[in-house]
């Protein structure tokens, strides 16, 4: 009775960490101007037309 070597098994990815950090410890991407679509440098008079055009029209 002859045996077989088994087959060396493959490699696996590596399980994702886990990690116990505080989060608040780290800005988010709400903190910023970025996150919320924010613009940047702009002259007043662009944002009030902004601002005029946006409004809804339960505003006027």
């Amino acid at each position: 009775m002859s045996t077989a070597p088994e087959p060396a098994p493959e490699p696996r990815d590596p399980k994702a960490a886990l990690i116990f950090d505080d989060p608040l410890n780290q800005q988010s991407t709400d903190d910023t101007d970025r996150g919320w679509g924010g613009r940047g440098e702009g002259d007043s008079a662009a944002d009030l037309k902004r601002f005029l055009d946006e409004k809804p029209p339960h505003h006027l």
